[in-house]
């Protein structure tokens, strides 16, 4: 066996050096936030041996060094789909949407009406398949009925993963992922396509719109604030600093009584952001 086959087996199987690692571990924290530690090394060999395969590198440092080369970012975006998670289902977490359609929604709204306006904001920042911002925007289709074109609510979903993206954007989904929705909201939006799938109505659809974005950019392109950003299982993956500095962001993008929903497995340290906590893994801007 050459040299070199004898590289690539090692490289694409299940192996690689600890300088190796580490120095893909830095790029991806610059790059996208992900703190992967030394439990992660198999994790990181198991998703990027098949990309080491396609594009005919030997060792993960030939990998490497094209990566910090690249100038078409297609690698990066490559990494980032590889390295990202995005495993989720209609309704979880449910008593994030149901405090959000029978509480959060209203004051809000009520909000806006005093002060004579008709706009309302979300973001999903880390919206993965899409799973979440559909169930938002059919609680909001819900809650406004015959006046949701007089308010026309913005919902912006944003992940770092292209193929996510893709996957969101079609709106097709197998059958038992919506299993969990009320009754209500599975008839009313959405259509069977014969195949064992079903498909976000259009009505739904058409009133997301769906951007690439990375969460580590130094600012965010936001001109106006939200009323709530659903950031929910995606700050697992970050360490104490990298997550205090998101949250921070976060608040100074979200309107006063605005809303910051984590995941049931994220929290944020007391005293170390200036979100005032309402529930279990809500919190609200208060000044």
């Amino acid at each position: 066996m050459s040299t070199v086959a004898m590289k690539t087996q090692v490289a694409t199987g299940d192996r690689i050096s600890d300088q190796d690692f580490d120095a893909i571990r830095r790029l991806v924290y610059d790059r996208f936030g992900i703190n992967l530690t030394e439990q992660k090394k198999t994790l990181v060999v198991g998703r990027l041996q098949k990309v080491l395969r396609q594009r005919k590198f030997a060792t993960f440092r030939d990998y490497y060094d094209w990566l910090v080369k690249d100038q078409t970012g297609e690698g990066l975006d490559e990494l980032a789909n590889r390295i990202s998670t995005n495993h989720t289902f209609f309704y979880r977490e449910k008593a994030h949407f149901e405090y959000f359609a029978e509480t959060m929604l209203p004051a809000a709204v009520a909000r806006r009406e005093a002060a004579g306006e008709t706009d309302f904001r979300i973001w999903c920042a880390g919206c993965s398949s899409g799973e979440e911002p559909y169930t938002l925007m059919m609680l909001m289709m819900e809650f406004f009925g015959a006046r949701f074109d007089q308010w026309q609510p913005k919902l912006l979903a944003t992940d770092i993963s292209a193929t996510a993206l893709r996957t969101a954007m079609s709106g097709v989904y197998e059958t038992e992922r919506v299993a969990q929705l009320p009754p209500a909201l599975r008839n009313r939006y959405f259509q069977k396509t014969g195949d064992g799938q079903v498909r976000v109505t259009d009505a739904v659809r058409r009133n997301i719109i769906y951007r690439r974005h990375n969460l580590m950019d130094a600012t965010f392109p936001f001109r106006n604030r939200f009323d709530a950003i659903f950031c929910r299982n995606v700050m697992i993956y970050f360490d104490r600093e990298t997550r205090n500095n998101l949250v921070t962001k976060y608040y100074q993008h979200t309107r006063k009584g605005g809303h910051l929903f984590i995941g049931h497995s994220e929290t944020l340290g007391r005293g170390e952001t200036p979100w005032d906590y309402v529930m279990p893994a809500v919190y609200i801007r208060n000044d």
